[in-house]
């Protein structure tokens, strides 16, 4: 991280310190970013957050003074509000600012409307930057220069990695595979505990197996240098129990076609929320 692209005179200036924003400011203090350096606007931070903010040494304010000018800007506010909110930061987009979005579904070109031509960054984190697992899907207009691209990956990447993208029309795709994806996968949980409550085990017993079944799945996955596939053929035994699943779970109606749809159905979303 390089701490020294960070100061109070060239602050990382957080609109929204909600779950995602608050998630994204502990990562940033954890790295190594100076609380003087960091300014966070929210008019109402839960007293955890609050405490963390006063903590570090970081500012907190209620509303931007007029004459604030960041180095970088991550707008973290949900998408339902944040055209009420930009009028209100215009002031602190400066030349060098570099902003940063990680609201689903709005794009570059609404942002511009309302705080004018600028380097910007659209970025989609998911909800496990919250225990710093977390992947980030990024974009960048032609305004971001080098050393401002460093910086923000710098700031995205202390959540998990951070994928870069060539074009921002691929940031609602990224919102439907891995925006989303937790969901997806908790969900998967559910089913799992449910099925196993269905063949006679206590429903608790069930919910317990299918989290540390996920839950050890994807540590298994983050150590090892195999893809999923290799995984999924190593659990496979021919002709076994696992075997027996999986060929109702590949069959051609099975789980990729349900994917398939759900995917599509998020996106389409994404892509109806940008108006």
């Amino acid at each position: 991280m390089p701490t020294k692209a960070f100061s109070s005179t060239h602050p990382v200036v957080l609109i929204g310190a909600g779950n995602m924003g608050g998630a994204m400011l502990s990562g940033w203090l954890k790295s190594g970013v100076p609380g003087s350096a960091v300014i966070v606007v929210d008019p109402g931070p839960s007293p955890a957050m609050l405490s963390t903010i006063n903590e570090a040494g970081a500012t907190h304010l209620t509303a931007l003074p007029k004459d604030l000018k960041a180095s970088v800007l991550f707008l973290a506010v949900k998408p339902q509000v944040m055209e009420t909110v930009l009028p209100a930061v215009k002031s602190a987009v400066g030349p060098d600012t570099v902003v940063v979005s990680v609201a689903a579904g709005k794009t570059l070109g609404f942002l511009e409307k309302h705080l004018g031509k600028a380097a910007m960054v659209r970025a989609m984190p998911n909800t496990p930057a919250m225990v710093g697992r977390g992947v980030t899907g990024a974009f960048a207009n032609s305004g971001v220069s080098d050393p401002q691209r460093e910086r923000v990956h710098s700031l995205l990447r202390v959540s998990g990695p951070v994928e870069w993208v060539p074009a921002e029309a691929d940031i609602d795709a990224v919102t439907a595979l891995s925006g989303s994806g937790p969901a997806y996968v908790f969900y998967l949980v559910e089913c799992m505990a449910e099925a196993g409550r269905k063949l006679g085990l206590q429903a608790d017993l069930a919910m317990r197996l299918a989290r540390e079944t996920v839950a050890g799945a994807g540590e298994l996955m983050h150590q090892s240098p195999d893809d999923a596939s290799r995984l999924r053929e190593n659990v496979t035994s021919p002709g076994g129990t696992t075997a027996a699943a999986l060929a109702v779970l590949m069959a051609e109606d099975g789980m990729q076609p349900l994917f398939d749809a759900a995917l599509a159905a998020a996106r389409k979303r994404a892509e109806e929320l940008a108006g």
